[in-house]
């Protein structure tokens, strides 16, 4: 498994939209990042700015969406003195506080054409002018921009610029749905887990096999926001040490039969982390037994437990004496552990 920052995965899918934030983060271009809604678009763009030349540099967002229309140009590039109505000081915008820095811009798909125009002045020429204002500024931002909108589509419609889409798109990111990705929706299961029964303070060691199969089955349609909130939800409902249907609201709701193929490579990898999840959850990380069931060495299983990025769940004192194991044991006879 790996992890960026919050991005946490070990998916074909997820590991090559990370080898694309290394990639783009070493340059000053603007970047698009598409994907559903919940797939983890800012956490994206914090990751690449974390890893440019500009980490030490403010990161400024801007929900495009959630600021009413005839306040965003100023909330964007700001305004003067007297420029409206109640404009009784000067202010800087977004854009101007990310100097250094790095700009995103959520639902960039939502912008109204005249303020389409101006962001495309500030790409092609790094200038623009505050509301009311005749001075033109220059900034040094980087623009990352964000939006699960088909802007191609847009396009054809008229409601979004080609050329403002091309400028923005010279890097672009597509983040999958959680439902292409595997086993990563039992691994953040895990994490997620972990993290909101520690705030909570409750004895939480895992999922019952029945809350597994659901989860498996979820098409998960608000993606990664959309299980962290159950997770969430399901530590505060619970009333066991393991986490139920019932706890994750999947009572009620009927489970779509899976119509396609897993490749043999994804199968495996599905069901290894499926088993040891429940293994996991059944034995509340004893190794020893977990082991035993799965029929495996502890040295090996300790190893799939890394591979996968589990062994956090493991108790420290038994994780530790199997990392010994581990080492001892690939020293003496590499070939045994190879063919484990």
């Amino acid at each position: 498994m790996e992890v960026l920052d919050e991005m946490i995965g070990a998916s074909p899918a997820i590991c090559a939209v990370f080898d694309l934030i290394r990639k783009v983060a070493t340059t000053d271009m603007p970047v698009l990042l598409t994907g559903e809604t919940g797939t983890g678009k800012e956490i994206t763009a914090q990751a690449i700015h974390a890893r440019s030349l500009r980490k030490d540099g403010p990161f400024i967002p801007i929900n495009c969406g959630a600021i009413p229309e005839n306040l965003l140009e100023s909330e964007l590039f700001g305004h003067e003195r007297g420029a409206f109505t109640g404009a009784v000081n000067q202010k800087r915008g977004k854009l101007e506080a990310a100097a250094e820095g790095t700009l995103f811009l959520d639902e960039v798909g939502d912008l109204l054409p005249s303020l389409q125009v101006k962001l495309l002045r500030f790409l092609q020429e790094g200038t623009f002018e505050r509301v009311g204002g005749q001075e033109t500024l220059r900034v040094d931002a980087r623009v990352i921009a964000a939006t699960n909108v088909d802007l191609k589509a847009a396009i054809d419609q008229n409601r979004f610029r080609e050329d403002l889409y091309y400028r923005l798109g010279v890097l672009h990111l597509h983040l999958p749905p959680l439902r292409e990705r595997g086993e990563d929706a039992l691994l953040m299961a895990m994490i997620f887990l972990k993290r909101a029964a520690a705030a909570s303070h409750k004895v939480i060691s895992g999922y019952t096999s029945e809350a597994i199969s659901a989860m498996r089955a979820h098409p998960w349609p608000g993606n990664v926001r959309e299980l962290s909130n159950r997770v969430r939800r399901a530590v505060v409902m619970a009333e066991r040490q393991e986490i139920t249907p019932h706890d994750l609201d999947f009572v009620s709701e009927e489970r779509p039969t899976r119509d396609s193929l897993d490749s043999l490579r994804a199968a495996h990898r599905r069901i290894e982390v499926e088993l040891l999840v429940r293994a996991i959850s059944l034995h509340h990380g004893n190794l020893t037994r977990m082991a035993r069931d799965l029929e495996v060495s502890r040295s090996t299983l300790y190893r799939k437990l890394r591979a996968y990025g589990l062994e956090k769940f493991v108790p420290p004192n038994t994780s530790s004496s199997a990392v010994t194991k581990t080492k001892r044991t690939r020293t003496t006879s590499p070939a045994v552990v190879g063919h484990a």
